[in-house]
């Protein structure tokens, strides 16, 4: 009888060789869960998102783990039906007191795809071409979801033990908000999170070829500015010239909000932002970004700044302000001479460390309400905040880190760039505010895998470079000094 024996750094040969042994059998895991279509956008299809729950609950259990399904209550719908919100899977393996405890966080819904939206292949059947593996969800989140499974099955199949405890919280509604994800946390702090050291998340990309982990995420404040004017919808041969028409305020407010330069013109929001530290501008500095290709492969000609520090910078560590549309504003192909008596614009300000929201949400409306004041409109403004997210910022000093970046260098052979994400994840915040634990993200995605958008995908190297990456941190995590 075989007996499990403690992983070492030579160890970690015989598990890389059994990753790229399995992989063609890791690929066709990635198809099968690929084909459930868990799009978690409407209420419709989150039997499918429940589905892809079972089923990654039942790997975790092949896996030895205990699995609960915890109950995150019911999400009210705008028609003010009340939907029961799918569960989230809380799982752990077999512990050992000796040694620290790292918990996993992934979620295996996806955004909505069809075919007709542009895709090359159907978004549900993964397809392999020329090394890219095509599919909704293939890099977000489930090929890095199914990378931290195959990594432990690599340690269990070669009879190797674990070098920590391993925790699992996977979601089914990340895509959606993460309803009630924020209240389980709190409500179970004392005790699921309680023995946890490390949390990881691995649920974004690089920003070149080359590997890097991520300890900054921007923060997330979205805003309805509606205008609302005469009883019904004009005719502007009639009434055009004699009204104060709602759209053209809006369009006012709108403009100014930004100018060509990107800046924010709202007062107070610029102020907020800490000025940039010697440290972290040579951290810029050394960070792998090819402008000229980012821009090929963007489809952008001309970016609003020149280099690369430059552009990186406001990406992550400045806000930024982009305007996404106009609702009840005809939008139709053709053409129709209409005066339209209420519309929405839609807008959203992507916070940084320093910025608070609630204090964000009175600066925007203070500010709006001053110049809407001074054009004299009969038109009646409501600015309103649906949305809020708070930015999350780590220490890279922070023992996880080195160990991410240990990882790396054995896995890829180079030291990771250390990189922040401009868009929002706020379960990283979450778990930072309520925990108090060491959060990291270890992204295996690539930077053109094109995470919500047509023709997602993955590399096949990246998610087999990806597993043996976890499978390294793992023993990373082992080696670093623990109570």
């Amino acid at each position: 009888m075989q007996t499990t024996a403690e992983v070492s750094g030579s160890g970690l040969d015989l598990i890389f060789k059994y990753i790229d042994e399995q992989q063609n059998e890791f690929v066709q895991r990635l198809k099968e869960w690929v084909a459930i279509p868990s799009d978690s956008s409407e209420p419709q299809t989150w039997d499918e998102v429940v589905r892809m729950l079972n089923v990654t609950a039942d790997k975790i259990k092949m896996l030895g783990g205990n699995i609960e399904f915890a109950d995150v209550g019911s999400q009210r719908m705008s028609n003010g039906q009340l939907v029961h919100l799918p569960p989230v899977i809380l799982a752990e393996l077999k512990k050992d007191p000796k040694k620290p405890t790292l918990c996993i966080y992934g979620h295996v819904d996806v955004q909505p795809a069809k075919k007709e939206d542009g895709w090359t292949t159907d978004p549900y059947t993964l397809t392999e071409i020329n090394g890219n593996l095509y599919g909704r969800g293939a890099s977000d989140n489930k090929g890095p979801v199914l990378a931290w499974l195959h990594a432990v099955e690599a340690y269990q199949s070669l009879k190797q033990e674990l070098p920590v405890n391993i925790k699992f919280i996977i979601e089914g509604m990340e895509e959606a908000g993460s309803n009630g994800l924020d209240t389980l946390t709190e409500q179970r702090n004392m005790t699921f999170f309680s023995d946890v050291d490390y949390i990881v998340i691995s649920d974004n990309i690089w920003i070149s070829k080359k590997p890097a982990l991520t300890y900054a995420t921007r923060g997330n404040c979205f805003f309805f500015v509606e205008v609302e004017g005469q009883k019904q919808d004009m005719h502007s041969g009639v009434f055009g010239g004699s009204i104060h028409e709602a759209m053209t305020d809006l369009i006012a407010l709108l403009d100014s909000l930004v100018d060509s330069r990107g800046r924010i013109l709202v007062p107070g929001i610029n102020e907020a932002v800490a000025p940039l530290t010697e440290e972290e501008e040579k951290r810029y500095q050394g960070i792998e970004f090819d402008l000229e290709a980012h821009k090929k492969d963007s489809g952008v000609t001309k970016f609003l700044y020149d280099t690369k520090e430059e552009i990186l910078q406001h990406r992550w560590r400045y806000p930024s302000l982009s305007i996404h549309g106009i609702e009840g504003a005809f939008s139709d192909p053709g053409s129709k001479t209409v005066i339209p008596r209420k519309v929405i614009g839609k807008f959203s300000i992507r916070q940084v460390p320093n910025m608070d929201p609630s204090e964000v949400e009175k600066q925007v409306t203070k500010y709006l309400q001053k110049l809407f004041a001074e054009r004299n409109s009969p038109n009646q403004l409501k600015v309103t905040m649906p949305i809020s997210a708070k930015p999350w910022l780590a220490d890279v000093s922070d023992p996880q880190f080195v160990a991410g970046r240990r990882a790396v260098q054995t896995v890829f052979g180079v030291d990771p760039d250390l990189i922040c994400e401009g868009s929002t994840i706020p379960i990283a915040r979450n778990f930072q505010d309520v925990t108090g634990k060491s959060i990291m993200m270890l992204p295996i995605g690539g930077a053109d895998d094109g995470e919500h958008s047509q023709n997602e995908k993955m590399s096949r190297s990246n998610y087999i470079q990806g597993t043996k990456l976890f499978a390294a941190f793992f023993y990373e995590l082992s080696q670093l000094p623990h109570k």
